[in-house]
């Protein structure tokens, strides 16, 4: 592997000679799972499936694992309450996506893809026992999420204290050489490297990568914070959410999201720190994005849209046509038959926040009564745009 896998989007490796010393010697098996709390992977999954890409070029075996008995837990990394405990079928649909996007980026026939239900339904609770017995209480509670729960007197369930335990020992199962995690996950990593060590393997390597942060700028990308851009996005909607980004996140999302090496890297740097206007170093950005993921065609024609609506303010090419009875409507209630808003409480914070317009005028009033005339063009937020039919 070249210096630039190890400079570039890499915060940590616990033990870097060794990593490399393995690399060395011959193929390895290198671990990285998702708990499918909802049906997508989002940009912030990609910081390390671009990683796992490079090594899987290099002949190494990548092992894909979806959570799909630890999601019933649920990661209780970076939160300060418990997460609410999803069913069986929805873990089981919103896995059903996981193998088309992460095929955007790997290859998915080399790839070995694994559940970890396929050991965790089968165990007993004298298993359990055994298992959790490997660790103690003080080490569990030495985490930092938990640590800053029990002062704040916040609840921690039984069962969260075994999430690290649960990812420990898919390590153990899968025989893991390496693991791979954002920031978020070191307690969760050496936990395995830990297990494994008792258990008579030989201990896994960590490789702990940048977080990328979401699209408000101030805390990581996740599906919890809905704050982030899925890969089934289309790509007007993708390139709409990067150009969202505050000026501040540009260079972190290039040297995370994208392929470029150091020495282009810096020249980006520069271009930030010249005189040249952010917004058009953020368009090359949405641009080689959005190919990555679609095609350059769309990539061209996403930048153009967005460029027409935005800059020259014109109206969408593909504004769509709503059927809609003629008569009077409330404000919040037109939202929500539009398909635009979920709930009145999010169409009132919308209007009263000026997000939405109506034949190009402003409503800032949420007890405002529309009528709804054949023509008539909404507009809620920046890139949702109806026409009633």
């Amino acid at each position: 592997m070249t210096e630039d896998f190890f400079q570039k989007g890499i915060s940590e490796i616990m033990n870097e000679e060794s990593f490399k010393e393995r690399l060395k010697k011959g193929k390895i098996r290198i671990k990285y799972g998702v708990d499918p709390t909802r049906p997508d992977i989002h940009l912030g999954h990609t910081v390390q499936l671009l990683k796992l890409k490079q090594l899987q070029d290099e002949g190494h075996t990548i092992i894909f694992l979806i959570g799909d008995y630890t999601t019933k837990i649920g990661d209780p990394s970076g939160r300060n309450a418990t997460r609410p405990v999803l069913s069986d079928d929805e873990i089981k649909q919103n896995a059903k996506t996981y193998f088309a996007q992460v095929g955007k980026i790997l290859n998915v026939k080399k790839t070995e893809i694994r559940y970890n239900s396929e050991w965790f339904s089968k165990m007993k609770f004298g298993d359990i026992l055994l298992l959790a017995g490997k660790f103690t209480v003080a080490q569990i509670l030495e985490r930092d999420d938990f640590e800053k729960r029990f002062q704040g007197h916040n609840d921690i369930g039984l069962h969260e204290l075994l999430y690290p335990l649960m990812q420990a020992y898919d390590s153990v199962v899968l025989k893991a050489d390496v693991e791979f995690g954002g920031n978020d996950q070191k307690f969760n990593m050496l936990a395995g490297r830990e297990l494994q060590k008792k258990m008579g393997q030989k201990s896994q390597e960590v490789v702990i990568t940048k977080l990328l942060v979401g699209l408000d700028g101030k805390i990581k990308m996740s599906k919890s914070a809905d704050n982030y851009i899925a890969l089934t996005e289309d790509a007007k909607s993708m390139f709409g959410k990067i150009m969202s980004i505050p000026d501040a996140s540009i260079y972190e999302y290039f040297e995370l999201l994208t392929e470029l090496n150091q020495t282009e890297l810096l020249k980006i740097k520069k271009e930030l720190d010249s005189d040249v206007n952010p917004r058009d170093i953020k368009l090359a950005l949405a641009e080689k994005i959005v190919s990555m993921y679609h095609s350059n065609a769309e990539a061209q024609k996403a930048k153009q849209e967005f460029i027409n609506v935005f800059a020259n303010k014109e109206l969408p090419s593909d504004i769509p046509l709503m059927k809609m009875a003629e008569g009077n409507y409330g404000l919040p209630l037109l939202l929500i038959n539009l398909g635009a808003v979920g709930s009145n409480g999010e169409a009132r914070r919308l209007i009263e926040q000026g997000g939405v317009k109506i034949d190009g005028a402003k409503i800032i009033e949420s007890k405002t009564v529309v009528g709804v005339k054949k023509g008539m063009l909404i507009q809620v937020g920046k890139r949702k745009f109806f026409r009633i039919n």
